[in-house]
């Protein structure tokens, strides 16, 4: 019914009708474990218990498929658990993936911890360098995952042109869509087959929720996610479905926000003489910056830079600042500071994906952004 209306649109009606027995404008919470059904096998809108399907789950999934240009939309229970079941309704032991080599640190765990003792096989690849990602791809990759940008080091994957690589291959390709957003990125429109998200950050965007989404356009692939959604049952729950859908509202006004601020900040920070490098697609040194500006929108809330005095420095700014939380997570109205060595990303310590132990991360929140440079300015000292 929307698909020729515009994303903020789409954002705030599909999935979204008005209640036929009330003409309440928001989608009912539906705490409820089971239906009654009219007669054995005769089910309501199909619904017969909420691990299978919910209405106020559906409302969301439905939303997300519209938003992020799908065909079908799975919420799950948390952005992890939608990778899982990603994985195991889509691969098989022996299989090999090919993975970023500064993926999200809970990403990295699941493949390195988890999904290595079920027979997956998995190699590290630098998702800037597309040569040296064909070279990791051999007879047993079935899937390319890329996040763009990456967490916490901001690099950008040409989706368009790693598409094609993977499909070449007998590949599918998934992009952790996270940092962007369905406002500021379309994947399957690039070529994606699956797009996850942690809609704990910008979908649901007030630091109240947490969940995870996976949307796809191919039938096939739907369907082994739909099973797995269900038999593994790591969904969304109702009041979750509620939360995320409300957030999911203003998503492109507050991504709006989140980019005028981080713009903002990227640039302060550029001109800093304690900061040795800068990260945020949007400034034109930045690798990506050509690529970003081709696939993206806007560039995004998410800056991460290095401090020139080091790890302790790096540290001791996380503690100063005062509007800035420390915290982790992202994604949320409110900016966070953390410092991904000792908080996200310690699970990747040791490891081919190890971060700088200078680099400090920012969310940028939707504050005044005159109080977001005060706040770096001192913190900086």
């Amino acid at each position: 019914m929307h698909d020729g209306h515009g994303f903020s649109t789409r954002a705030i009606h599909a999935g979204q009708e008005p209640d036929p027995l009330t003409g309440a404008v928001v989608p009912p919470i539906y705490a409820t474990s089971t239906y009654k059904q009219d007669g054995v096998g005769g089910l309501r809108g199909g619904y017969e218990y909420s691990r299978s399907g919910n209405p106020t789950r559906t409302a969301l999934e439905t939303c997300l498929a519209a938003i992020e240009g799908g065909t079908r939309a799975f919420a799950f229970a948390s952005g992890l658990a939608a990778e899982d079941a990603i994985l195991r309704a889509l691969l098989a032991p022996g299989d090999h993936v090919v993975i970023p080599d500064d993926a999200y640190g809970g990403t990295f765990r699941l493949f390195d911890k988890v999904a290595v003792r079920w027979g997956l096989r998995y190699t590290a690849a630098p998702i800037t360098d597309l040569a040296a990602l064909t070279a990791c791809l051999s007879e047993g990759t079935k899937m390319v995952w890329v996040e763009t940008p990456t967490n916490p080091l901001l690099n950008i994957a040409d989706i368009e042109q790693i598409a094609d690589i993977a499909h070449r291959h007998g590949a599918i390709l998934v992009v952790d869509n996270t940092f962007a957003s369905p406002y500021l990125q379309q994947p399957l429109a690039l070529g994606a087959d699956v797009v996850v998200h942690s809609t704990t950050k910008y979908i649901g965007g007030h630091s109240d929720v947490v969940g995870g989404a996976a949307v796809v356009r191919d039938a096939a692939i739907a369907d082994a996610i739909a099973f797995h959604h269900n038999a593994m049952g790591a969904v969304a729950g109702p009041f979750d479905a509620f939360l995320t859908l409300r957030g999911v509202k203003t998503l492109g006004v507050r991504m709006d926000r989140h980019c005028d601020n981080a713009e903002r900040v990227a640039e302060f920070l550029a001109g800093h003489p304690k900061i040795a490098e800068v990260r945020y697609p949007g400034l034109a040194e930045h690798p990506g910056h050509d690529v970003a500006g081709k696939q993206m929108k806007r560039y995004g809330g998410m800056i991460s830079f290095r401090h020139k005095d080091g790890e302790q420095a790096a540290v001791d700014v996380c503690a100063r600042t005062e509007v800035f939380t420390l915290g982790e997570s992202l994604g949320g109205v409110e900016s966070l500071i953390e410092h991904p060595g000792r908080m996200t990303h310690a699970s990747v310590a040791g490891s081919a994906l190890e971060v700088p132990a200078d680099l400090v991360r920012l969310s940028v929140g939707i504050e005044d952004a005159d109080d977001l440079l005060a706040d770096l300015r001192q913190a900086l000292g």
